[in-house]
């Protein structure tokens, strides 16, 4: 574990009440509650109960939540209602906020071993730490479990990128491609790659948009929408708070597609750019018809070419002979590094997604379970699916079934059965005790395979 300096501790001196230097193992330290910032300026917070179990959990936060100079807090991560029932069963609790903005990977995978040399100092080692974290917090801490098992003893991440960002944004590219081209074509205002400025950026969101909104409108465009939303496997229930379309109506469900393209296929580029140091998206070499045969809504998008009279061949054709794009190496190989799984676990990991997810797609979670297979570690990954639409919505019962199926796995070095008969069952026990948790709805879940995975050599 890092250990910081007399002279970086000096720098970071928290607010604390009741610090205490004992044990975690003789069960009393605590309680402790503990905020500061890291010589780096991210933030960190510690809470630890009177009666402290021994186990840790350790949270990095989402995309754009840096601390930034105001050295904004750290959260602890989960939601209140698991925060509160953690702390009150002898969970001690930690969060880590980077100094950096955007996608700041690796910022934060140095400061959250500071956090953890942190709580070692005012509260004792831990005997199990487990890294949690939704969002490309997940993909942190999907990284501990790869990079720094020496740290960490297990990983929970939550509606993950666990597919990386070389392979998120790929995806990406590829519905953005087939909408400019087939929807926008000699449209220079939208910009697929390389926007010169945030601005620029922006205008090209703009842009996207207006051609969005207008070709919904009409029912070859709504057609055309869905083929490009086949290629970033946009789901079909998208909408937080409505039901699920029926299996065969392809018109809500292109609805459902329209409202979450924006969002998934034009999501930030230039931040992203920027820090990578180019391009780190390319599109050579990718049959879109083949694409479009595995992705799964082979029959929803001819359906919607059939109402609007279209031919999908030709349309499929145009986009075999369009130009593509390329990548920048030095770009990708930044993004591979911070971070891109390469499935070679070190600690248990038990990810969770929501069924209906899009910021990732949920077939992330299919391209990780592929990678660490592949790897000859799939004994050490266990997935758990959550039957709704949304991102990052979970309840306080699925936060702490979660958490108790990934100790009990580290604890005893085996896992239970993680299916959603046994999660449901623990979450309506959980909740029983504390109805503030909430229910589950924890499902039996193959997400389809992911069309662009992306593995470093």
């Amino acid at each position: 574990m890092t250990v910081l300096t007399a002279t970086a501790l000096a720098l970071a001196l928290p607010t604390a009440a009741g610090l205490s230097n004992a044990s975690a193992a003789s069960g009393q330290a605590g309680p402790i509650s503990v905020t500061g910032v890291h010589p780096s300026g991210a933030t960190y917070a510690i809470e630890v109960p009177r009666d402290w179990n021994g186990t840790l959990l350790t949270f990095s936060p989402g995309y754009g939540q840096g601390a930034g100079p105001q050295h904004l807090p750290a959260d602890l991560g989960g939601n209140a209602a698991a925060r509160n029932w953690l702390l009150a069963h002898g969970y001690a609790l930690a969060g880590t906020r980077p100094y950096g903005d955007g996608w700041a990977v690796e910022e934060t995978l140095r400061a959250s071993a500071d956090t953890l040399a942190k709580v070692a100092e005012v509260a004792g080692e831990p005997t199990t730490t487990l890294a949690w974290g939704g969002s490309m917090g997940g993909a942190i801490a999907a990284g501990l479990a790869e990079r720094r098992p020496d740290l960490i003893d297990g990983a929970l991440p939550y509606c993950a990128s666990v597919a990386g960002p070389v392979a998120m944004l790929n995806q990406s590219l590829d519905a953005a491609f087939a909408f400019k081209t087939l929807l926008a074509p000699g449209d220079d205002a939208v910009k697929l790659v390389r926007p010169a400025s945030a601005d620029e950026e922006t205008r090209s969101t703009t842009a996207a948009r207006a051609v969005l909104d207008a070709a919904q409108r009409t029912p070859a465009g709504r057609a055309r929408i869905a083929l490009a939303a086949s290629f970033a496997q946009i789901s079909t229930w998208s909408v937080p708070g409505t039901a699920e379309p029926g299996a065969r109506d392809w018109a809500a469900q292109e609805a459902q597609e329209y409202a979450a393209f924006m969002a998934t296929v034009f999501s930030p580029r230039y931040p992203l750019e920027q820090r990578a140091g180019g391009n780190f998206s390319w599109n050579t070499g990718v049959d879109y018809r083949r694409a479009l045969q595995e992705s799964g809504r082979m029959k929803q998008v001819r359906g919607l070419y059939d109402v609007a009279g279209l031919d999908l061949d030709a349309d499929l054709a145009t986009l075999a002979a369009a130009p593509r794009v390329s990548a920048d190496p030095g770009a990708v190989a930044y993004m591979e590094n911070y971070f891109t799984p390469r499935g070679t676990l070190g600690v248990p990991v038990l990810t969770m997604h929501e069924r209906g997810d899009n910021y990732p797609t949920v077939t992330q979670a299919r391209a990780y379970s592929d990678v660490v297979r592949r790897a000859g570690d799939g004994a050490m990954l266990r997935q758990a699916f959550v039957d709704r639409p949304g991102h990052c919505r979970y309840t306080g019962a699925e936060f702490v079934a979660a958490v108790e199926t990934l100790r009990s796995r580290v604890t005893t070095g085996r896992w239970t059965d993680v299916d959603a008969h046994r999660l449901n069952k623990l979450a309506a026990r959980l909740a029983a005790e504390d109805p503030a948790l909430g229910t589950a709805e924890f499902v039996h879940y193959t997400p389809d395979r992911f069309l662009r995975p992306h593995v470093p050599r």
